[in-house]
Formats: C-alpha cells, sequence, structure tokens
C-alpha cells in the first residue's frame, strides 16, 4: 500500500521545530520522531533543496582532514561512511578513488602513504577494500591519459558516493514521517514566538498559498544551513555572527578523450587544492572551488574565473581531454555552512559541525557545519541534547541500524537479492529496472502499481534518463513534491540529465496536467518558472 505524505501541519504543539529541511534537519527530525517526539520540520523551500543538493555528491572519510590534524572527524566519517553503506545501499555505493602523485607537488609520496596507512588505521571496522599504492607504469596503465610528466605512481583507495544526495535527503523526511512528523515545505518562518527568555514557539506562512501558521514548540532547531545568521537576525535572536560560508562550484561534462574511468582526486597546481574529476550519471563532475561566499544565498552561481580554473586544471592533468566552455553541459554551486573563523586559508576552515544554544533564548539551538557523510552521528547528537533539554530520558537511538524507507530489506546483501528479485519480476527493461532502483530503491514496486492502475503512466517522458510518467504522479501524490522543480530536480532526478531537464519539463508538466488536475495556466506557470530557476546552472550558456 501506497502511504499519502502530507505537508502542512494539522496540529500546532509540539516538542521541537526544526528550521531548515536539508541533511541535518532532515536527519535531526527523523532521529527525534523516531524516539517519540512530537516533531515539526519547516523549510522556507523544498526538502533538499538548499546546500545538501550542491556537494560533490561523496559519502566520504575526510582524508585531506587529516592534514589538518582532525583524526576525531575522520574517524567519525569513516565510521557514518559505513553506517551508510548499510542503511542506504540503493543511495550510497562504494566509490574507488586514484589519487595521482606528482614531483614537485605539495603532497608527496610519503606525505600519500602516510596518509593512506592512518585512513586505514582509522578506518579498522570497514568493509570496503584496503588501499593500494602504484608505479607510473600501473598508474597509467589504470589511466592511460593521466598526464605523464612528472607522475612518480598514485594510490587507489576507497570511499563512497551518494549520487542522488537529494534522494538522500528526501528519504529521511519520509522516514520522519512514518514516525508521526509533520512536514511542512514552502513555509519561511517569519518570527519567533519568544516569551521571557525562552522561544515558545515559531510563525510562519505557506509560501504557496499565502496562509499564516504558528506552531507551539519546547525547542526549535535553527538547521537553516547558510541562512541560520538571516533567522537569527529576523527573530532578533542574533548575537554575533555563526557562519562564514564559503561556495563550492561545480562543472558537467559529457564523457570526454581520455576521460578517467574510475574517479581522480587530484592536486591543482594553481593553489593546492584537491580537486576531483568523477564519473557521475552517465556524464562527468569536476569540482570543487573553496571561495569565501557574502553574495545572495538564494542566488548562488558559478562565476567565470571558477570555470576557467576547474577546467585548466582538468585539461593540465588530462590534456588529451582539452575540456573548453562549449563542452559543459551545465554548472552548480552552492555554500558550505562552516563555522565563522579569521583564518584566511579557506582550505583549513574546520569540517566539524557545532550545535550552538543561542546565548538569549535558552532552548533555541543553532547547527553550524556539517556534512552530508556525518548527519546521522549530527542528528543522534542533537536529539540527545533535545532530551536532555526537555529534562526527559531519552530511548536508544537506532537510525545507525534502521535502513531508508528505500532500503527496507535490513542489510546491503539483503537490498542486493531483493534487486534482482524485482528485475526478474517486473519484466522491465534491464535500463528502466536499474534506473527505478537507483533511485527508489525498495520503493520501485509502488511506481509500478500505478502503472497497473493505468497503464498510460508507463509511457517514457524524458529518453534520456527512462524517466516514466508513473515517476512524476508519485513525486506529487506520495513524496512531498509541490513544484516542477521538486518534481524535476529532486525527486525524478531528471532535472540532472544533460539538458537540466528542460528537455522533459513541458512533458512531465503535461503529465501533472493529465493525472493531477492542473490548469493549462498553472502547467505553463510551472514550465516557466522551472526555465527560470534553472538559469542559474548556466545550460544554455555553456551548454
Amino acid at each position: 500500500m501506497i502511504k499519502q505524505m502530507s505537508g502542512e501541519p494539522s496540529q500546532n504543539q509540539f516538542d521541537v521545530v526544526v528550521i531548515g529541511a536539508g541533511i541535518n534537519g532532515a536527519g535531526i527530525a527523523r532521529d527525534a520522531a523516531r524516539r517519540g517526539l512530537r516533531v515539526l520540520l519547516l523549510d522556507k523551500g523544498d526538502v533538499g533543496g538548499g546546500t545538501s543538493s550542491w556537494s560533490t555528491r561523496l559519502i566520504h572519510g575526510g582524508l585531506r582532514y587529516l592534514e589538518h590534524g582532525e583524526i576525531g572527524l575522520v574517524r567519525e566519517s569513516l565510521r557514518e561512511r559505513e553506517c551508510l553503506l548499510n542503511i542506504a545501499p540503493h543511495l550510497v555505493r562504494p566509490l574507488p578513488i586514484l589519487v595521482p602523485i606528482y614531483k614537485n607537488a605539495r603532497r608527496g609520496p610519503w606525505t600519500i602513504r602516510a596518509g593512506m596507512f592512518a585512513y586505514n588505521a582509522l578506518s579498522f571496522d570497514k568493509t570496503l577494500p584496503r588501499h593500494r599504492l602504484l608505479s607510473q607504469a600501473e598508474t597509467l596503465r589504470s589511466v592511460p591519459a593521466l598526464n605523464p610528466s612528472g607522475l612518480l605512481g598514485a594510490a587507489i583507495y576507497f570511499d563512497a558516493q551518494v549520487e542522488f544526495a537529494e534522494r538522500l535527503v528526501l528519504e529521511n523526511a519520509l522516514s520522519a514521517i512514518e514516525h508521526g512528523a509533520k512536514v511542512a515545505t514552502y513555509a519561511r518562518v517569519e518570527r519567533l514566538v519568544i516569551a521571557g527568555q525562552s522561544v515558545r514557539g515559531v510563525e510562519f506562512t505557506v509560501e504557496l498559498t499565502g496562509a499564516r501558521r504558528s506552531a507551539q514548540a519546547r525547542v526549535v532547531i535553527n538547521a537553516a544551513g547558510p541562512w541560520i545568521d538571516q533567522l537569527l537576525e529576523k527573530a532578533g535572536a542574533s548575537s554575533s555572527r555563526l557562519i562564514g560560508g564559503t561556495k563550492g562550484s561545480h562543472i558537467i561534462v559529457a564523457p570526454f578523450s581520455g576521460a578517467p574511468p574510475q574517479a581522480l582526486y587530484v592536486e591543482a597546481e594553481m593553489d593546492h587544492r584537491p580537486f576531483f574529476i568523477i564519473p557521475w550519471n552517465h556524464n562527468y563532475l569536476i569540482g570543487t572551488t573553496d571561495i569565501r561566499y557574502d553574495g545572495d544565498l538564494d542566488h548562488v552561481e558559478i562565476d567565470d574565473k571558477e570555470i576557467e580554473y576547474l577546467l585548466g586544471e582538468t585539461n593540465r592533468v588530462i590534456p588529451q581531454a582539452k575540456l573548453t566552455r562549449e563542452q559543459i553541459l551545465y554548472t552548480y554551486s552552492g555554500v558550505r555552512p562552516l563555522p565563522l573563523t579569521s583564518d584566511n586559508d579557506e582550505q583549513s576552515i574546520t569540517r566539524r559541525h557545532f550545535i550552538k544554544q543561542n546565548p538569549l533564548l535558552k532552548n533555541l539551538f543553532s547547527i553550524v557545519g556539517g556534512k552530508l557523510t556525518t548527519y546521522r552521528s549530527l542528528a543522534q547528537e542533537t536529539v540527545d541534547l533535545i532530551f536532555k533539554q526537555l529534562a526527559r530520558r531519552s530511548p536508544k537511538c537506532t537510525t545507525a541500524q534502521e535502513p531508508l524507507p528505500g532500503a527496507a530489506t535490513a542489510t546491503a546483501t539483503a537490498f542486493a537479492t531483493f534487486a534482482r528479485n524485482f528485475k526478474q519480476e517486473s519484466r522491465l527493461a534491464e535500463a528502466m529496472s536499474h534506473r527505478l532502483l537507483r533511485i527508489y530503491g525498495t520503493r520501485s514496486p509502488l511506481i509500478l502499481s500505478l502503472v497497473q492502475q493505468d497503464s498510460s503512466l508507463a509511457e517514457v517522458f524524458d529518453l534520456e534518463s527512462g524517466a516514466i510518467a508513473a515517476e512524476v504522479v508519485f513525486a506529487f501524490k506520495y513524496e512531498l513534491a509541490q513544484t516542477l522543480s521538486d518534481c524535476l530536480l529532486r525527486r525524478t532526478m531528471v532535472g540532472l540529465n544533460s539538458t537540466c531537464g528542460l528537455n522533459a519539463a513541458e512533458a512531465a508538466a503535461g503529465i501533472a496536467q493529465k493525472h493531477l488536475g492542473w490548469s493549462s495556466g498553472r502547467t505553463d506557470e510551472e514550465v516557466a518558472e522551472y526555465t527560470k530557476y534553472v538559469k542559474r546552472f548556466r545550460p544554455s550558456e555553456t551548454g
């Protein structure tokens, strides 16, 4: 049976209100709801519509954090990577990464070797293979197009990739709902309700209708990412700035001459910052940059210098690539919610998270920092703190063992069995089965149940990805989608195809008009809004 997932809350009394439905907020909501708290999760946009969507899409142990002595963060990251490989095997998969070692690079052979051995030691409980060191000849056999000038060899190690980070956020929100949480998207918090030195609740506007709502809460968690300070200032609860964000940008290109068969982790010549060249979603993801950012948080996009940096460094590492701006399919950028620091070196700013109690309001907490890899442990720490604030004994946290909704098979091994059986029983083409499994996991049969009710929903509306009409209906009816952007960019993932979903927007809107009752006016408006939104990815400029 398909369980209806709904948005606007019908009650207004909660133990905790979480503001911000990115990976941290959704993870906190899931853990809190599983432990029996009454939870309301709010976001001024969509679930996973902010920073969580714009990372390098890795679940990694933080190899480079070893350089800055953050041993605890590396150990936490490696432990959490193992956890996510088990609770979300449909979304998080092992990724071999090759690290070329060049003469005169800042990170020489001994540094790389020491880092690899330390990495292995800290991941003593891992299931992924150990690292290997390669000679120059072995390295070039592995990646023939790699620049041989000054090449000494390479190391190969394993991390993990979350191809569609948006789905990881969504499934945390869906799990929270399954355990009683209320989730309201496009719900902009206008003010905190304050009595004395405590927050008593929030007032928010439902953006799509203009309705004003309020909710009472004993604890409020500000998990708004880069927008944390903006929220505190608007609420009159700001004492000092918390966030000193940096912008990270990526470019997406089609497979190119000399493209590596596996991910590369390379030191840039210009600033010695490591960057990635990664096979992703049938294309290649190249990034990231790390630049101080004080601009508009609601409209972040790559600049020309970043484009030239990423193209130039890629062409240096793989000379035969000869990538140009015209070969870029699209770009994306986001702002990391890092703690404010006077350190001038962006690379050395800690990636650890901090839970900051507001000095003016004793039951208001802000989440500073954090990353995809460690969201679950951050959530556990936060919910422990909520119970302490409520003066209640906390039930045991179970999120490290309980699979996410799309992996409801208990273990990665069991998921592999489920996937084999689904392919056999669904009688779908191999490519379509693979697509459904890598996006929806064990929820894939729910898509097929819609097709069984209406065979027209089997129609493919995007030839490139093979997405079918049932996915559009499923997104709106059962996965909290409110707009066409939600559907394409964060549910069906069609918005991450080579045209940024522009080739499929009208078809998807047409499906919503036919099956969900959209008026022709809304259909046209949704397509126009989607086209306007994705301009920030520069698909027409550089594609």
